[in-house]
């Protein structure tokens, strides 16, 4: 069986984001890089976008605000 990997298109539905709003987030690490060498075609496993997600700040807080709770 293949191993799946989510692509950027694929993150941000996972997320319910558009893709543009991924470039204003620190995304982790990809697991896969497929393509040329710094140009190709990033991929995350489901484990990594879901640790990346449970580390996040939930919605509402802010650098200037981060005793605010959501």
């Amino acid at each position: 069986m293949a191993t799946v990997y989510y692509s950027r298109t694929d993150l941000a539905a996972y997320i319910g984001v558009k893709v543009d709003t991924l470039a204003h987030y620190k995304l982790p690490a990809p697991d896969v890089i497929i393509g040329l060498a710094g140009r190709g075609t990033k991929g995350w496993s489901k484990h990594t976008i879901d640790a990346w997600q449970a580390q996040r700040p939930g919605r509402g807080r802010t650098r200037t605000n981060p005793q605010q709770q959501p």
